[in-house]
């Protein structure tokens, strides 16, 4: 009995600390680690106008933190965003939805979304300026523009990709178009609008910075353009910083509500932890 406890015990342990080792989080945050280290290693030896490293970069965060500009200029981009990624949700998941299930709608607008997919921002922006001035509405109409495109098309090819028979098993039942629409359609293509919209993150974050740019020189793309043109890196390389980290946050949120409001595929696709 006692020769059985004393092996079992370090087994188990063995067992449990390949566990952790293999573990998603812990590879994410090994990998993390390694990557500001070699940053802080090779960043220390580059000049300080052409780039930093870690341990300057969280400096200058903490002098922009303490003294607000910091704070003050994420929520000061943070309002143009929601307004302008909710405006794309809000349009690009129905019309998305109608592209895939109708064949007139498809055949009539789809070029046209597609099209808009593949426009670059720097070509529209001054045209948007002209339409809406340097303001508030300008920064909302761009991120909407650029957030829309995603999210539609990756509705439109969830709609298309979901199997005919299932539609016919709707029909079967008599079910109406706006039955099957919210019944089947949509929660078939969840997976699909879920992975347009963390697209759309990116995107929008880029046009939100591209707005700041061009427009009014404020929020943390003011911070940017300031900081660079005074040549102060690490500085420069703070709102970056809150910029990607804001953007993970988003997709993990978004990667939740998947969870949340689509446990099947999560399960069927085998991405439970």
């Amino acid at each position: 009995m006692m020769t059985t406890d004393h092996t079992t015990v370090p087994v188990s342990i063995r067992m449990d600390l390949v566990t952790i080792l293999m573990s998603r989080r812990f590879i994410t945050l090994t990998s993390v680690a390694i990557a500001l280290l070699l940053w802080e290693f090779f960043g220390r030896q580059v000049n300080p106008l052409f780039g930093s490293y870690p341990s300057a970069i969280a400096v200058a965060m903490v002098e922009l933190t303490l003294s607000g500009r910091l704070p003050s200029a994420f929520f000061q981009s943070l309002q143009p965003f929601v307004v302008g990624f909710s405006i794309a949700a809000i349009l690009g998941i129905p019309i998305g939805m109608l592209l895939g299930r109708f064949r007139f709608m498809e055949a009539a607008f789809g070029i046209y979304v597609t099209a808009g997919n593949a426009m670059p921002l720097i070509a529209i922006t001054p045209l948007f300026m002209l339409w809406f001035g340097l303001g508030f509405t300008v920064k909302v109409a761009i991120i909407a523009t650029l957030s829309f495109f995603p999210i539609c098309m990756s509705t439109w090819s969830g709609v298309k990709s979901i199997p005919k028979s299932l539609i016919e098993v709707g029909e079967s039942f008599v079910g109406s178009r706006r039955a099957i629409l919210q019944k089947i359609v949509l929660p078939a293509s969840v997976p699909y609008i879920m992975a347009g919209i963390r697209l759309a993150v990116g995107k929008g974050i880029i046009a939100m910075i591209v707005a700041e740019f061009f427009t009014a020189l404020s929020g943390l793309g003011g911070i940017i353009l300031t900081a660079a043109n005074n040549f102060e890196t690490a500085e420069m390389f703070a709102p970056i910083i809150v910029l990607l980290t804001f953007a993970i946050m988003l997709n993990a949120f978004v990667q939740w509500l998947e969870h949340v409001i689509a446990p099947w595929h999560v399960q069927v696709t085998g991405q439970e932890d």
